[in-house]
């Protein structure tokens, strides 16, 4: 096959060692791998830089592309390629394209994010970065506590120093050399603050730090190259700066410093926890008072590359109101009007497809054994054998992890609102002798090979959850390691989900938070319960309200939020507010289960509504919303 040359040109700006490249659907362009991108060179004009490449391509061969801009690092071996970090990329649905005819034509694709007029651009995932997050906040208690008395009443302020920076001879002379040129990848900082009323997200911060507030979150973002070699100085400031505390301080109102080393949480091994540093005086020197640091470290998929053909990430298209299948057919448990037929099974989400679902919703964790499986509660019922027949069931509580996968397919196993009742073996004759498609606890590949493709999945990923009060969600205090527990999880739909579409959900802001940096082709919703009646407080303060869950939403990125319909139908300029900000709005609860409700909901704008007994629901509604799905 004969090739022309193409020169490929795109114009913007870019930071200090940030270059753009060009990836693609052929080989020449790295088939969507940009890790085999091809690197655009930067040219100098008056108005705005442009950045050129020429690459030979095969004649008469349709080939679609996009641009990003990011670093190319040093490979971690001598022969070995590029480690790229991607910044920005564009996402448009349709991807640029082309079909070279002639040879040594240049095609200008005028600025960067924008094609046929539309700018579309979305932030770059995590591909051999680690991510740090730092959090200090009042969800539980008080973050900071000084012993000393003259601080007993005082309020405090904190700046975070990223140390060990400095750079060595070789590294500053990079600078001087082509931006095209590998770099060493510089640590970076955000610093970002969320609460009711806003969110603010910056490169830097004051001298004095931001201030610790009881309805704020202060949360610092390090991307790293070295996780377990930084060096993280906290200094905290009386919050009245008026005057100076030590004699002679640079900086009024200084109070004392705290140090942490990211080895320290290498050590430990775990993807989240809280650590306690000592807060120490610098004259005299001496500890003074503690703080608490809430951390999750964020890694790459293991095991598992992204592309840049498609992302969906930020995208939904306008339509009218989903439909979205609650466990599949609905809630078979614990609700009201139980579904016929149980709940998170594939006969269930078959059901609610079959009556017009758009989407069916379920919920994924793991088995002992790490195979993603598909159940409600993070605890089951089991049966303990009695030696005489005539004797009734003993049942004991136990929790899903504790079970391999094919004990969970072969053990006498009930939902745990089995042990209110007295009658426990009539929880298990249901089970018995039934089709595959009607037993709990099917595998998520499973699920994704056997229901019909046109109907999407809205995936809950189920992680425990710590009350107000200090009780956790089956008084499971631990669990898996996070990164774990998702790459196997996100590992299993990229890999089998073909064409369907997903959306995913989590009740953990720490979960959604994950998922948006570990690939960049699905959407996510953060779950709220908002303010309600009928559930207790969680601890974390993220998830208390509908204000603040919006404002995380938008603080990560997020495609929206799913709430409660108890609090939207109390506070319908939530859902105004939530569209206002660009945000998607499901919305879920027992609420959406009344028709009345529902066509309230669907009148504010709401863009998903998850319910029990999708069956029930005239079909040409729900047909109205499949026709609408893409």
């Amino acid at each position: 096959m004969t090739s022309c040359q193409v020169t490929f040109e795109v114009r913007g700006s870019s930071a200090a060692g940030e270059v753009f490249a060009i990836c693609g659907s052929c080989s020449a362009l790295g088939n969507w791998n940009p890790q085999a991108a091809v690197v655009l060179q930067p040219e100098d004009i008056p108005s705005q830089k442009t950045w050129k490449a020429t690459v030979e391509l095969p004649r008469g061969v349709p080939v679609q592309y996009r641009y990003f801009k990011g670093y190319f690092l040093e490979p971690k071996t001598i022969d070995g390629p590029c480690e790229v970090i991607v910044h920005t990329w564009e996402t448009h649905l349709q991807p640029r394209s082309i079909t070279p005819l002639e040879n040594g034509i240049t095609v200008d694709d005028g600025e960067f994010g924008i094609c046929n007029g539309i700018k579309t651009v979305d932030s770059g995932w995590l591909t051999c970065q680690t991510e740090i997050r730092l959090r200090l906040h009042y969800s539980e208690k008080p973050p900071v506590l000084i012993s000393k008395k003259k601080f007993k009443t005082s309020r405090f302020r904190v700046k975070l120093t990223l140390e060990g920076l400095e750079k060595d001879d070789d590294e500053e002379g990079q600078e001087k050399t082509s931006p095209t040129v590998p770099q060493k990848m510089a640590n970076t900082v955000e610093f970002s603050l969320i609460s009711n009323d806003d969110y603010k997200c910056r490169h830097s911060q004051p001298d004095c730090g931001y201030a610790l507030q009881p309805d704020r979150w202060i949360e610092y973002t390090i991307q790293t190259m070295e996780p377990d070699n930084l060096e993280l100085i906290f200094d905290f400031f009386e919050e009245d700066l008026g005057e100076k505390v030590v004699q002679d301080d640079v900086l009024p109102g200084h109070v004392g410093s705290a140090c942490l080393l990211s080895s320290t949480i290498a050590e430990l091994g775990k993807s989240a926890g809280i650590l306690t540093l000592a807060i120490m005086s610098r004259n005299p020197r001496k500890t003074i008072g503690k703080v608490r640091v809430d951390y999750i470290i964020i890694k790459p998929i293991q095991g598992y590359t992204c592309d840049m053909q498609a992302s969906y990430a930020k995208y939904w298209k306008p339509r009218t109101t989903l439909d979205v299948g609650h466990r599949g057919a609905g809630n078979s448990t614990t609700t009201a009007k139980l579904a016929k037929v149980q709940e998170n099974t594939i006969a269930s989400l078959r059901s609610a497809a079959s009556h017009g679902a758009a989407y069916v919703e379920f919920d994924v964790h793991l088995s002992k054994d790490h195979v993603p499986i598909v159940y409600h509660d993070l605890t089951c019922c089991m049966a303990m054998k009695k030696k005489l027949d005539t004797e009734p069931l003993e049942l004991f509580e136990i929790a899903v992890k504790e079970l391999t996968f094919d004990q969970l397919q072969l053990l006498k196993l009930a939902h745990v609102t089995a042990l209110k009742v007295k009658d426990h073996n009539a929880s298990f004759k249901e089970e018995e002798n039934s089709a595959f498609e009607m037993q709990p606890f099917p595998s998520l590949q499973r699920v994704l090979e056997s229901v019909s493709k046109d109907v999407g999945f809205n995936i809950e990923i189920k992680w425990i959850s710590q009350q107000r009060d200090g009780q956790w969600d089956g008084n499971l205090s631990t669990y898996f390691d996070m990164n774990l527990f998702l790459d196997i999880i996100l590992k299993t739909v990229l890999m089998n989900a073909g064409e369907r579409r997903i959306v995913f959900s989590s009740f953990h802001a720490d979960i959604c938070t994950m998922i948006r940096h570990k690939q960049n082709k699905y959407p996510v919703l953060f779950l709220t319960q908002g303010e309600s009646k009928l559930y207790p407080e969680l601890m974390d303060l993220r998830s208390r309200t509908t204000p603040i869950a919006i404002n995380f939403a938008q603080f990560e990125n997020l495609l929206g939020i799913n709430v409660h319909s108890e609090d939207l139908l109390r506070n319908p300029a939530f859902i105004t507010r939530a569209i206002s900000k660009g945000l998607v709005i499901f919305s879920w609860g027992d609420d959406a289960n009344d028709p009345d409700n529902r066509r309230k909901l669907k009148e504010y704008g709401v863009h998903g509504l998850i319910y029990d007994r999708i069956d029930q629901n005239t079909v040409a509604s729900c047909e109205d919303g499949r026709k609408t799905v893409s």
